[in-house]
Parts: C-alpha cells; structure tokens; sequence
C-alpha cells in the first residue's frame, strides 16, 4: 500500500500556468474498469440465458404437449424470442448493474414474471394457438425464476470465494483524514470488492498541486476506483472531481461526517452500501471527455453559421452606433478569462467615448452590495443607440468572434474587467477554472437584478459542478427568452 506524502504548493499563478478547460481531458478514453465491467455483465448474461434456456427446455420435456408446425422444440427462432425478451427486459431494470442491483433477487422476480406476460402478449399477437401449452408456459415461468436466482447466487457465492482470497477486487485510492484512515479501511473491506492501493491526506493543502499529486499516483496504481472521506474538509473539492472525471475513476463519496453526505445531495450522484454506511458515487461518463470536445466543435460551428446568417445584422447595427455618437463601431475591453488570462472581448460601442475615466467619478453610485461589480441605472455614460443595444443583449453580438478565436465559449462564466477581477476574494478564482462564457446561468437568472456577487458566484460554481451538453443548451434556450422579454438588463 502506498502513503502519499503531503506536497509543497505553489501559488494560484503558477499552478494555473496551463491553457485547458478545468473539464478538459488531454484525450477522450474509456472509462477505467471498463473491461472487468464489461466480463461482468457478459457473464451474467451468459448466465441468464443458459438458465432460461435450461427452464424452457424442462418446461416443454414435462408439460402438456402442444402438436404444432411452430412447436418450441422444433424452432430455436422461439427460443431466441423468449432470451432476447427475458434478458431485455432484466437489462432495462438495471439488473446488470454493479453492487446490490444484480443481488436484488425480489426485483428479480418480478422483472422475469413481467417478461413472462409480454411473451404472452408477443405469442397471442404472433400465432395465439400454437405457442405452448398454459401448463408448459406455468412451469418455465416458475422454472425460469428458479434457474435465473439460483445461477446468479452460484455466481455471488463464487465472486464471494474470490474475493475474500484477495482476487477479482478493484485497485481502490483512499483520501481521508488521518485519524479516519482508520476507520473508512474497515468499512471498506467489510465488501470484499476494494483492494486499497494507496492513501492520501485530504487535509495536507488547499492548492491545485495537491490534486496533481493524487491524479500522478492514482493513474501509476492504476487505480480504478477512489474513496473520499471528509469531503467537506476539502476546500477545492471541484478540481479533485473534475480532475477523477475527466481520468474515467468513480469516486466515492463515504460520509463520515454529515455535511459531505448532505452536500453531495446536490450532484448527480448514486447511492449504495458500503460497510453499512451510505456511499454516494459520482460516475465518469462511459467515454470520459467526449462531451467537452463536443461542446467546443458545437461552439465553433454555430458561431461560425450564426455569424454568416446574421451579417446583415451586424451591418445594421454598426451603422447605428456610427451615426449615433462619434468613436468607434467596436469596443474592445480587456476581460480576465481562462485561469486569469487577459483577453480582448469584443462588444458594440454603447457608451461615450472616455466611459472607462467617468466610471472613477460614478464608484458611489454603484449598486452592488459587495462592490465587486459595476451595475447602475440610468448610467450617463450610455449612449441612446447603446440603451437599446443593452436591451436585448444585441451588444454582446461581437462576442462570437472570441469564440471563434477559442478564447470564450457560448456558456459559461462571464468574464469580468480587470477591476472586478482586482477586487476578488481567494475562493471567486475558482469561476477562472473554465472558458468565459457569452451566456451562462447568472444571465437566465436575473443578469442585473442578481445584485450580490456571492449569488453570481453560487450560479458559476452550480454551473460548473453540474455542467452537461443538455445544460448549455436549456441555458441558450432560456437565454432567448430573458432576452425578448428584456429580464434583467439595464
């Protein structure tokens, strides 16, 4: 077993010196234990189907005869019939899965009775009167549940005997506190499923370094599966999810303490047995990264067709800020973005020229609570074509040309000026994690009602800790509603 030792940690600057997505992998893979998952569930297939063959077989050796052209016994399409509906239905109960879901033998039952009265429904829609005989079918139902249970508990009984001669356990990583290392061993070992490889401190640091150390020893164990105790005593618990994640390793989450078992409530989570203690598990998709990859070819190629639908758009518009006021068509202002990287975002002129001056002489009349932001009504710096622009969100438009560029996203955090960014607290960096977004769930949420930079900074990390393809796009969706109905914006 292997002990990581606590790790010097650099600063925030350094150990944020590479240019990726806190979400993105350097590759898409499968997920790790795929191949054991897999010989798992194509064992218990195997075993299913012998089982319900062997029932059928004996049912129609000791039933009442049926004379038919379409005998079970002289058609094996029947009897691929009754295995693939059987097993389908099994497999769509989740009876495949790991844990106690395979070892629920009362689901068992009634998921094989109910498969019983679809192939009843399937041989009366087929041929009604030359399927089998009603005490045939009685008996391979009764015989199929008597078969499948008691295949699947040879099988339990036999994995059982493996494990506890060390075989057939998943190479598992532990990160707790020291004093309840102790403590999450015997609960871990009480399933005979976990072979601890290796453990770490999770209160040695508070800095990314750390997660990078776990990550470097997790992958040369090769370990498959982590155990996280004291989650709530890890203050940068999104890097150590995303950073497992985006590897393909479960994680799981063993509350020994109530507020990690409360706090995981909110993520996408299962929750079994370990020890007789609750664990929550957070599983990496079955190909870990793709999505992200996803996400920016999405990126990429609807700001590219937006951008040749709409030009005529961008015409129309940047002849109304010409006319209206002298300067610029465009304004460019320097935003922090990924991991604090300064970038130029590109926007609409909506203010007078010198806005950025005038903004020193208006700091008292800002409307944020913390100060962190800059919001104000009736701002005197805005321009009459800007205050429509503002309206609708239209001055944001130019924004597309970042994405192209890789330097935004469509969704996501906003990035802010560099006089914000100057007033941040420690914990506001961890919105820097990911790219910066045009659109993100601070804007479907109130944009400028949303007066508390700590309420923006609840909806960044929602968004990230809960972040799918199906989220941005019910985010883009809602955002054209706040925009037509002009929610929020001033």
């Amino acid at each position: 077993m292997v002990k990581l030792p606590p790790t010097t940690q650099a600063s925030y600057s350094s150990s944020t010196s590479s240019k990726l997505d806190l979400r993105a992998p350097l590759f898409a893979r499968l997920r790790r234990g795929t191949g054991i998952e897999r010989l798992r569930v194509i064992t218990l297939v195997l075993i299913d189907s012998v089982s319900l063959s062997l029932a059928w077989i004996v049912a129609q050796a000791y039933g009442t005869p049926l004379a038919s052209p379409w005998s079970f016994q002289r058609n094996l399409v029947a009897l691929l019939i009754i295995l693939t509906t059987v097993v389908g239905v099994i497999a769509a109960q989740g009876l495949y899965q790991s844990g106690e879901k395979r070892r629920d033998y009362f689901r068992l039952i009634k998921t094989i009775s109910f498969a019983h009265f679809l192939l009843v429904i399937i041989a009366f829609l087929y041929q009604p009167s030359s399927f089998v005989s009603r005490s045939t079918f009685v008996l391979a139902w009764l015989l199929s549940i008597a078969f499948t249970c008691l295949g699947r508990l040879t099988v339990d009984i036999a994995l059982s005997r493996l494990r506890q001669r060390g075989a057939g356990r998943s190479p598992t990583f532990l990160i707790c506190r020291p004093e309840d290392t102790e403590k999450a061993i015997k609960l871990i070992e009480q399933d005979n499923c976990y072979r601890i490889v290796g453990i770490a401190d999770i209160c040695s640091s508070d800095e990314h370094g750390w997660g990078d150390a776990i990550l470097e020893s997790v992958r040369h164990l090769g370990v498959t599966q982590v155990f996280v105790c004291s989650w709530d005593s890890r203050k940068n618990r999104m890097f150590l999810y995303w950073s497992f994640r985006s590897a393909g390793i479960r994680i799981h989450i063993l509350p020994i303490g109530l507020e990690a078992f409360l706090e995981a409530f909110c993520q996408k989570a299962e929750f079994g047995v370990v020890g007789g203690l609750p664990s929550i598990t957070f599983n990496p998709p079955f190909i870990t990264g793709s999505d992200f990859y996803v996400k920016r070819c999405f990126d990429f190629v609807f700001s590219g067709l937006f951008l040749l639908l709409t030009a005529p758009l961008y015409l129309g518009i940047a002849l109304l800020v010409k006319l209206d006021s002298p300067g610029p068509i465009f304004y460019k202002q320097t935003r922090i973005g990924l991991h604090g990287q300064p970038f130029k975002a590109w926007k609409f002129r909506t203010m007078v020229i010198g806005a950025d001056r005038l903004q020193k002489e208006l700091e008292t009349s800002n409307e944020t609570k913390d100060g962190v932001l800059f919001k104000m009504k009736d701002d005197p710096r805005i321009t009459q074509v800007g205050k429509i622009l503002r309206r609708y969100s239209l001055d944001e438009l130019p924004q597309i040309f970042n994405i192209l560029f890789g330097e935004m996203s469509l969704v996501g955090p906003r990035p802010l000026p560099t006089r914000d960014v100057e007033k941040f607290s420690k914990h506001h960096f961890i919105r820097q994690e990911v790219l910066p977004g045009i659109t993100g769930l601070w804007q479907v949420s109130g944009r400028s009602d949303v007066p508390d930079f700590e309420e923006v900074l609840r909806l960044d990390v929602a968004y990230i800790e809960n972040w799918s393809l199906g989220l941005d796009i019910k985010i883009l969706l809602q955002t054209v509603k706040v925009v037509v109905l002009k929610q929020g914006a001033y």
